[in-house]
């Protein structure tokens, strides 16, 4: 194994255990075109797997996986031998057996709570497998195992997380009050909440008040009869 390909992996693996609470022994779903592909290239995926996910790792199946593999005869043959030796996984379709790819999409509906890895060689089922956030997706290239790099959704599902931890829960509330207050959250309708304004003084009391002329007027009018009386006297 090369030393590249395993600090890849050992990168990746880092990425699920840390934003998805992915933990050991890891939940690996296989179905029939994986185990044909390792069959043909001879890797011994219980052996190799746990040293390539650098952990202990729980290999799986589902009975639609096995039926699937039965019922396209003995060109398949030994891929259902390899799948026999797993672990079986309850499923739904107990008394109506659907496609692989279908019931394997199934196991990880709702979030995979179960925090399963799904390993194909189906191109259709992977690109559906991406389009769920927190499912790592294992396949075989030129004789060795891969682990797929986080897809697009599971990026910007983790970036999305991440934003909202920043922000804690008291204060995410105070912002909605404050957003609320400033008339910046929007009303059912779609209308934005008018703020109310605090009123301002009335402007007739802010009028300054007149001087009596009473206390303007007296004080010349006495001043002039004072005048008029020095006079007479001379």
């Amino acid at each position: 194994m090369g030393v590249t390909r395993q600090k890849h992996a050992k990168k990746i693996m880092g990425f699920y255990k840390h934003n998805f609470q992915f933990r050991e022994p890891f939940q690996v779903l296989l179905d029939g075109t994986f185990c044909q592909a390792a069959l043909r290239n001879k890797i011994q995926i219980r052996e190799q797997l746990p040293g390539y996910l650098d952990g202990a790792a729980q290999l799986c199946t589902t009975r639609c996986v096995i039926k699937e593999l039965e019922s396209l005869g003995k060109a398949l043959y030994g891929a259902k031998l390899i799948a026999q030796r797993f672990e079986v996984r309850n499923c739904s379709h107990h008394k109506n057996p659907v496609s692989g790819s279908t019931c394997l999409l199934s196991m990880i509906e709702d979030g995979n709570p179960h925090h399963f890895f799904i390993a194909t060689q189906d191109q259709d089922l992977s690109n559906k497998v991406k389009r769920k956030p927190g499912i790592p997706l294992l396949f075989i290239i030129q004789n060795t195992m891969v682990l797929d790099k986080p897809s697009p959704k599971s990026l910007a599902f983790v970036q999305k997380l991440q934003t909202n931890q920043l922000v804690p829960e008291y204060q995410k509330q105070s912002i909605v009050e404050l957003k609320e207050k400033e008339g910046l959250v929007k009303q059912e309708g779609g209308k934005k909440r008018k703020r109310k304004r605090a009123g301002g003084p009335n402007p007739l009391s802010c009028l300054k008040k007149k001087k009596k002329k009473t206390e303007e007027g007296q004080e010349p009018s006495a001043e002039k009869k004072k005048r008029r009386k020095r006079k007479r006297k001379r």
